[in-house]
């Protein structure tokens, strides 16, 4: 049995990639999998990795995910997406480090279903992107007390990563850019529904069209129609597209916390780039890239 599970990041998809495993659950179930969301997580899981925090009841949490996961007739790999499959999004700055709790969680899903092949799959964002956001998201006086006490400039996605391979060493892991999500879309959904690469999605470009403006629009249906198989030169042309043509409201943000300037932003995003290098060459990880 395969157990992939879709753990965000935070910020990342907003639910989206939930939503097209489910338009697409024709393909999925001609192919063996099928697919939860949040709602099987609280059952299950967050209970599981609740009982890890006191080292006593790591027995009782491994209970837990047994009796919980069950497979149907036909059912060759169960998916489930959470956005806190790594941790909640307040705890994704503690003991200075991205999403510390990852690498236990997935230590005791490889420990419950030594039988199971594991994957974790997970869309990673600019840390100069994600660590505003998450900061921003926690109650005044825990964002002033993690700010005080965390060395923000050394937090990266490195570290979550390496923490998961040495704690559960056989989860395999599927990472890539939020970024570079709506040129690679259906390779994202293909991945972790483990599609064939030549299975088309009934909203393949759906996320791509709706950051277009309507030139932009109607050039990339253009190039879409004119492709009948996705040639080797549609997605760099999509690509273009894009470029030309996003609207501007939807492809760039404003973060709300105070003294981060776009320089930091920029620097984390050099440093970003040469991590998910850097991940692309780790054993047992995948990363997607256009």
């Amino acid at each position: 049995m395969q157990v992939a599970i879709h753990a965000g990041a935070a910020f990342t998809d907003e639910g989206l990639i939930l939503r097209s495993l489910q338009r697409n659950t024709g393909a999925l179930h001609q192919n063996g999998a099928s697919v939860f969301g949040p709602r099987r997580y609280r059952q299950i899981f967050e209970p599981a990795f609740a009982a890890i925090e006191n080292q006593d009841e790591i027995g009782a949490a491994m209970e837990m995910l047994r009796a919980g996961l069950r497979s149907a007739p036909k059912v060759d790999r169960l998916i489930y997406s959470c956005a806190s499959f790594a941790g909640d999004v307040g705890n994704a700055l503690d003991d200075g480090q991205l999403y510390p709790n990852a690498g236990r969680r997935m230590e005791l899903l490889e420990k419950s279903f030594p039988d199971h092949e594991i994957e974790l799959c997970m869309g990673f964002l600019s840390p100069g992107r994600f660590i505003p956001k998450a900061l921003m998201s926690l109650p005044e006086q825990s964002r002033l007390d993690k700010m005080r006490s965390t060395d923000i400039s050394c937090l990266s996605w490195i570290s979550m990563v390496e923490d998961i391979r040495d704690l559960a060493p056989n989860v395999k892991i599927t990472l890539w850019s939020n970024e570079d999500a709506p040129l690679i879309w259906g390779d994202i959904v293909r991945a972790i529904a483990a599609l064939p690469s030549d299975n088309t999605l009934v909203d393949e470009f759906d996320l791509l069209l709706s950051l277009l403006d309507d030139s932009g629009k109607s050039k990339g249906l253009a190039l879409i129609d004119q492709s009948l198989e996705q040639d080797e030169h549609l997605r760099d042309d999509l690509a273009t597209v894009l470029e030309e043509h996003a609207k501007t409201e939807l492809t760039t943000e404003e973060l709300d916390l105070p003294d981060w300037s776009m320089e930091i932003v920029d620097a984390f995003a050099e440093l970003y780039a040469q991590d998910m290098d850097r991940l692309e060459s780790m054993p047992g990880v995948q990363v997607l890239k256009p």
